[in-house]
């Protein structure tokens, strides 16, 4: 069986070293790069199994402008690497498209605890069987393509954004708990993450909705959860 393979964007030596350690000890092929131009380079040519991304870089890209070049030309997962844990950071990561973040410093069990759950999803999305298709009124979720699109356009997602819509689409008109979505998305250890739900809920919104402040597809039940509201097929 192949090994898993982890792209280390990180300029800090010992950071790197105890990831590289942690991972080849635990059955992951590691690759690393120092800076944001060879990191797009060796993401574009080497096709990572899941990037580990540091937001502060040397030179000319910082992490945030890594992620935006990758998700041009992939959909390599994307756990990005900070010392911070603002909120407007964490927003942001989602916005250019990270799937996970990891505060440094991080805990080794944290670090391979969050790369299984997004591999794991990553997985499961790219290998999603069943209904071939799920109609959502003009919003069609093609779940052995993993497509997207509204009225015939496509719309680009990330892995855990096309997880989370197919867990609402999969109980379409019914009322998913945070709880529910949080487990299923992300895993048990995110159940009471609710401000990490609604952060991909609003990135979701946006790329889906014709008016995200007044969503008609993902509505709110406050205090409660989230629900893909779909028109009952006619006939």
């Amino acid at each position: 069986m192949t090994k898993p393979r982890i792209l280390i964007v990180d300029d800090e030596p010992k950071l790197v070293r105890l990831a590289q350690e942690v991972l080849l000890a635990t059955g992951f092929a590691v690759l690393v790069a120092s800076h944001g131009q060879q990191a797009v380079e060796m993401a574009a040519l080497e096709q990572p199994d899941l990037i580990l991304l540091d937001i502060m870089l040397p030179g000319e890209m910082d992490g945030y402008q890594v992620a935006e070049r990758v998700r041009q030309f992939s959909n390599i997962p994307i756990i990005m690497l900070t010392a911070r844990d603002q909120q407007l950071d964490l927003l942001r990561g989602f916005d250019v498209g990270a799937d996970d973040y990891v505060t440094k410093p991080f805990d080794a069990k944290e670090l391979l605890a969050r790369i299984r759950a997004v591999l794991k999803r990553t997985q499961a999305a790219a290998t999603a069987t069943g209904e071939a298709e799920i109609v959502c009124g003009p919003l069609h979720i093609d779940l052995a393509r993993y497509r997207v699109t509204i009225a015939q356009k496509t719309v680009p997602l990330t892995k855990t954004e096309f997880s989370l819509l197919r867990e609402l689409a999969l109980h379409m008109n019914q009322v998913m708990l945070h709880s529910q979505l949080l487990i299923a998305v992300w895993g048990p250890e995110y159940r009471d993450d609710v401000d990490y739900l609604r952060a991909y809920i609003r990135y979701l919104r946006r790329k889906l909705e014709p008016e995200p402040a007044k969503p008609q597809y993902i509505v709110t039940h406050t205090g409660v959860g989230y629900m893909l509201s779909c028109p009952e097929p006619s006939g």
